[in-house]
This record gives structure tokens, sequence and C-alpha cells, in this order.
């Protein structure tokens, strides 16, 4: 890669990130360690606000922002092709926010670059099997994981049982054609996991949970080790 185009690479990197370290950029260009170094100081050298802390890695200062990012041929295509899989997903807020992306990038795109796309979308396709309880509220729910909201359901329960909670989203996950929403549920006071295809109402309201440290891969190691400690007993 030449370097004019990694130090472009490099700024949409750290636009894209909070915090970018060094030796992820260097493994990711391929280069050396002193390589990134001398990018990140002709960086700044020609204007760019980088910050950097000692041990944690690049930043770039509030209020700076990149021009519009023109896409390449196999980028807006892979971007279009992503697109027909979302539309291949149960959740409806999910297809509406990525259809509303694409239609941004599209807008910046050359004239040729949209007249290749429009060939392509005539030529991909990707078999949707009709949901048979669609979902409408994966939008609402990553927003209020990122924003520590609580949430306010309406959930039916396989068994038809009706229940009405407050939850606390901590992630979500994908299988089998289904969302599945991972919460703090203040009525069974513990973690559980909701289909978001049973999710007949949702509500984000104005109340703040407090921040905890979570991770998917945490969360299933505990239910791993419950399920083992019970199976052994």
């Amino acid at each position: 890669m030449k370097r004019l185009h990694r130090l472009t690479a490099i700024l949409v990197k750290l636009q894209s990130k909070r915090i970018v370290q060094a030796a992820e950029l260097a493994n990711k260009f391929e280069v050396s360690l002193r390589t990134i170094y001398r990018d990140m100081q002709a960086l700044a050298e020609a204007g760019v606000p980088i910050g950097s802390e000692a041990g944690t890695g690049y930043f770039l200062v509030d209020g700076y922002s990149l021009p519009p990012v023109m896409f390449t041929e196999k980028e807006a295509n892979a971007l279009l092709t992503a697109l027909k899989i979302i539309k291949t997903n149960n959740d409806q807020s999910l297809i509406n926010e990525y259809q509303e992306a694409i239609e941004k990038v599209i807008a910046v795109l050359q004239t040729t670059q949209k007249k290749k796309l429009e060939i392509l979308d005539q030529r991909i396709f990707t078999y949707n099997q009709s949901a048979r309880h669609p979902s409408n509220s994966l939008s609402i729910i990553q927003q209020a994981i990122t924003n520590l909201r609580v949430l306010e359901i309406q959930y039916t329960k396989a068994s038809d049982e009706f229940s009405k909670r407050l939850v606390e989203p901590l992630g979500v996950y994908f299988t089998n054609n289904t969302w599945i929403m991972i919460a703090y549920c203040r009525l069974r006071k513990d973690y559980r996991e909701f289909r978001t295809d049973r999710i007949q109402h949702i509500l984000e309201t104005q109340e703040l949970f407090p921040s905890q440290k979570f991770t998917l891969e945490d969360y299933y190691n505990r239910r791993a080790h419950l399920y083992r400690t019970n199976i052994s007993s």
C-alpha cells in the first residue's frame, strides 16, 4: 500500500474508533511500529489534531472531522450486498436504519458508480423466508444499550403468558433468524434473554441504569459454568 493511501486509511480508522493502538495499525497495514510512528508524526505536521496517551493509543481531538469519504467500487458493492443480507433478518427496524444509511452512501457516489450499483442490485438475490412474528425493536434496544436506558417492555413467553417488565439491556445476538436481547430483568432480579419477536411493545424510559463491565464472552462463560455445575451436582 502506498504511503498516501495508508495515511488516508489511518485517518478513517482514527475517526471510526475512540482510541487506536499503534500495534493495531501496524498489524492492519503490515508495517513496523516505527513506520506507524512516522505516519502519525506526518499527519500531525500536516495539521491533523492527533492526541496520544502513553500505553493507550492515538485519538482525534474532539471537533475534527474528515471530508466525505469516497468509496471504491468494491466497497460500495460490499455495502449493497450487506443490505441484501440484512433484509433477510426478522427485525424491520434494522432493515429501515440500514436502508437509510445506504442511501446516504449512494448519495456521495459518482454517477458511474451509481449506475453499476443499479445493475448489481438487480443481480443479487437472497432468499428471505417471511418471519412468522417479525420484530421491530432492535434499533431501540441498541440505542438503550449505549445510552444505559431502562426499557419498559410488554413480553409474551412461549407459553403465551404475558408480562410487563422493566429491564436493563446489556447485549444482543442473532440466532436461528431471531434477535435475542440479554438484559437484567427487575421482575426476576436476574439476567434473562428475551426474543425480540415476542416483545409486543417497547419503550425507552428516561431512567438510567449503572454502567457495568459486560461482554458476551463473559456472559456465555458464566452460563456454561452454571450449566456444568448443575449437571455435576
